[in-house]
């Protein structure tokens, strides 16, 4: 193990220039004291570093160098030199300058995220992405000879933390021959060329920059960290040239590998391609290091831009817990991003329901499936994965196929015999990647938990759909009903004026049959009984649908290990266990679900046959009114000719006891009937509209 940094000196008293107030050390270096100050007024803060008293003259041209470098960086990843405020120089220790530089509240790499077993997927990448730091300071003809966890930085940026990169004292400004030879830094991470102290080139940074990547993803160093530096560059030096992790396992045993070991917080696909550029960036001869073989010598960068350039889209199946993770080029649509899910899952295409955290479902219609995949990862915007939930529409409930992830060796080993005694670093390794499974399971848990949220809201929105739907059901029934009612109202009415006017109106079998057609008709429409069925079942649904959210999502974790591990153990065996009811009867989310999508067509059907009644009740209505108009236009017609041949028959047969009219007879109106009466026509011409009726026998005279 590294030995301890040395205790900071005590902090000089309070001291203050101007405006500006001396707060805390932030640290101490190789060459002095790192000090914040903050303006008093605007709050502005610095850091200050100044040199200690004792210094060579060959550090004395360091610090100087470092001060020009500083002065003349512009870069988003390097920490940015600030104006020394006025009148603070005269309390430097010695005649050598001040280095006045932005704070950065965040802290360095190995306080903040370096853990025993790595950090979150976002932050494995974080390094990574401050990679252009590296590259611009190559780019200006600068080796930095000292990349360790301490000079990386972070500040809170707008969207996400910045890593920054500090401390240049070591760094090498490249000459003509662009090789160097003389070197003072940090071992645990020095290129082999350095240890070799043979010549060296900036591909000692790309060994340095690819150790503190591995140490990010992984929590660790890649090669026998705790090795001294003899034997560790005799053993690491057998490494194959893809090899990117050398390691002793518990037994005493070294181990070589080209992959990334396990647990680590990187889905597959970024795993396989992180694998292949940490094996440019840690190949032990420094000609070949960060050669691509795409894009050449120094390609590296290039390298790890397209894998920062990825968009990715993670599919969770939820019938064995397993997140499915594919890249997404330009052209990718929904339909060929399921196709992909089929032939590894077995789930046909047209099974398929995909579903976002708010339980919006996927369609391939509609061209989303790039606005569902995660931001670039470089995009400053990215944020937390975010998943969409594989559901199988051929599984009405699903059965528990979900297997824990398998433990790496260490933990096997300390299972299968838990009295075995560790060294310390082993101890501490073993103990970070138990806590590290443990999180896993609980985040597994988690997803699934938010899958099981996902099927819910998404139930939610078919039961809104299909509370509507029961709502406009039945108002449509009862608008239905309130025209059947009317219908057969009216109806009745006609058949009984129809028969009260019989004997001395107008007379149709034709009609009255058709009417009484559409009376039997009408009975068989209204479809109440179909309507009170599904409003039954809707309110059944939706009772079990309130059952279901009643039912606890999760239980308050604790914060000690112990808590975490029983609690996760808990958590995993309580989602293996089947769900319990009241006797046999289960109630889930998909069997709810799958009885709305049931009862969508069921109410459909039934509206569009009330639709259809309604229409039925409208056209026979308007079909009695036609005819009820026919027959008004016969009497007229009837009315014309009758008063042409004789007006006073005319009257008699027109007036409302005679007629079809509703009316009965006014008084006064046969004392109306006198006077001389026109001779009736022969009895064969009377309309066909009062057949049946002859002449009254005041006027047989006439018709004689």
């Amino acid at each position: 193990m590294a030995p301890p940094p040395p205790a900071p000196p005590p902090l000089q008293p309070l001291a203050s220039c101007g405006a500006w107030e001396m707060r805390e050390r932030l640290g101490t270096g190789g060459f002095g004291n790192v000090i914040r100050w903050q303006h008093r007024e605007t709050g502005e803060q610095i850091a200050i570093k100044q040199c200690r008293q004792e210094l060579s003259l060959r550090n004395r041209e360091r610090w100087c160098l470092e001060i020009q470098i500083m002065k003349r960086l512009n870069h988003p990843n390097v920490v940015a030199a600030r104006d020394v405020p006025e009148g603070m120089q005269s309390l430097a220790l010695n005649d050598l300058p001040l280095l006045a530089m932005e704070y950065c509240q965040g802290g360095d790499l190995r306080r903040v995220s370096i853990s025993e077993s790595g950090t979150n997927e976002s932050a494995s990448l974080s390094l990574p992405l401050s990679a252009s730091a590296l590259r611009y300071l190559h780019e200006n003809r600068i080796i930095h000879r000292d990349l360790k966890p301490e000079n990386i930085v972070l500040q809170q940026g707008e969207e996400r933390l910045i890593h920054k990169i500090i401390d240049l004292g070591y760094a090498k400004e490249l000459d003509q021959g662009s090789l160097c030879t003389s070197f003072v830094g940090t071992l645990q991470y020095l290129a082999p060329e350095l240890l070799e102290q043979q010549k060296y080139t900036v591909t000692v940074d790309y060994w340095s920059f690819g150790t503190l990547a591995f140490e990010c993803i992984t929590g660790f160093r890649p090669f026998l960290p705790n090795w001294q530096p003899v034997q560790w560059h005799t053993k690491v030096r057998q490494k194959s040239e893809l090899d990117i992790v050398v390691y002793e396992d518990l037994n005493g045993e070294v181990k070589f590998s080209s992959k990334l070991p396990h647990p680590n917080n990187l889905n597959s696909v970024l795993a396989d391609r992180l694998e292949k550029w940490l094996q440019l960036m840690l190949k032990w001869h420094p000609r070949q290091r960060g050669t691509d073989p795409t894009y050449g010598t120094n390609g590296c960068f290039k390298a790890l831009d397209d894998i920062l350039n990825l968009k990715l889209v993670h599919i969770l199946n939820m019938v064995t817990g397993i997140v499915h993770v594919y890249p997404l080029a330009e052209e990718e649509t929904l339909q060929s991003i399921k196709a992909k899910v089929e032939a590894e899952t077995g789930i046909p295409e047209q099974d398929q329901e995909l579903l976002q955290e708010g339980g919006l479902a996927l369609f391939p219609e509609k061209p989303d499936i790039q606005y569902t995949a995660d931001i670039k990862l470089n995009d400053a915007t990215a944020a937390d994965i975010g998943l969409l939930f594989l559901f199988d529409n051929r599984k009405v409930t699903y059965e528990s196929q979900i297997s824990p992830r398998p433990h790496p060796d260490s933990i096997n080993c300390i299972l299968q015999d838990p009295k075995k005694t560790l060294a310390f670093f082993q101890l501490r390794k073993v103990w970070g990647q138990v806590w590290h499974s443990i999180r896993r399971l609980n985040e597994d848990f988690n997803q699934l938990q938010n899958g099981q949220r996902a099927a819910m809201r998404n139930l939610l929105r078919h039961n809104s759909t299909l509370s509507k739907m029961k709502n406009n059901m039945a108002s449509l029934s009862q608008q239905l009903k309130a025209k059947l009612d009317f219908f057969k109202a009216s109806i009745q009415i006609d058949l009984e004026k129809y028969n009260e006017q019989i004997q001395f109106g107008i007379t149709s079998e034709k009609l009255l049959l058709a009417w009484k057609e559409m009376e039997q008709a009408i009975e068989l429409r209204g479809r109440e009984e179909d309507v009170d069925q599904l409003v039954k079942k809707t309110m059944a649904l939706q009772t079990d649908i309130v059952d279901l959210q009643r039912i606890p999502q999760g239980r308050k974790q604790g914060s000690s290990l112990d808590d975490l591990e029983e609690q996760a153990r808990d958590l995993y065996r309580k989602l293996r266990e089947k769900p319990r009811g009241k006797g046999h009867r289960r109630i889930n989310t998909v069997v709810c679900k799958q009885k709305a999508l049931e009862l969508f067509p069921k109410v459909d059907e039934v509206m569009s046959l009330m639709k259809e009644d309604e229409k039925t009740v409208v056209g026979l209505q308007e079909k009695r009114q036609k005819e009820l108009w026919n027959l008004l236009k016969i009497a007229c017609v009837s009315e014309s000719l009758l008063k042409r041949v004789c007006p006073h028959f005319a009257h008699r047969m027109l007036t409302p006891s005679c007629c079809f009219s509703l009316a009965e007879q006014s008084p006064g109106s046969r004392e109306r009937e006198s006077g001389q009466h026109e001779p009736f026509p022969p009895q064969q011409s009377w309309p066909v509209a009062v057949a049946g009726h002859g002449p009254p026998e005041q006027c047989r005279g006439c018709w004689d």
